[in-house]
């Protein structure tokens, strides 16, 4: 099964729009939680986003590895700094992780490709 990881990412935006609506408080926390831990400090919010996107190949998220993978085409990471955190993770998740860390690389792909025709 192919994951189209644009197509994803839009549909889970648009069921978090409807969990806004009915959990207000807890979306709000959690976008809180999101800022708190993607703010700059001692690491910058590139790596950050290399661990988020390592995490969630090991613990087999799609739409993490989309939201992520996207986040990370727009804050400028390179093909090679996207395989070089997938390495981590593959080697803290074996097998699994092997596998969506080949995704991860699609996901990555796809929206540099988006960013580049938007270019």
């Amino acid at each position: 099964m192919t994951v189209e990881f644009k197509k994803l990412t839009q549909d889970i935006s648009s069921n978090l729009s409807e969990l806004g609506k009915n959990i207000p408080q807890v979306m709000k926390e959690f976008n809180a939680l999101n800022r708190a831990g993607s703010a700059e400090g001692v690491l910058d919010a590139k790596t950050k986003e290399l661990i988020a996107l390592a995490i969630g190949v090991a613990v087999r998220c799609d739409g993490c590895i989309g939201f992520h993978s996207k986040a990370l085409v727009k804050l400028g990471a390179s093909e090679a700094e996207v395989h070089e955190a997938l390495g981590v993770a593959v080697y803290m998740g074996g097998g699994p992780s092997m596998m969506y860390a080949a995704n991860a690389v699609a996901a990555y792909k796809e929206f540099s490709a988006t960013e580049t025709a938007t270019a």
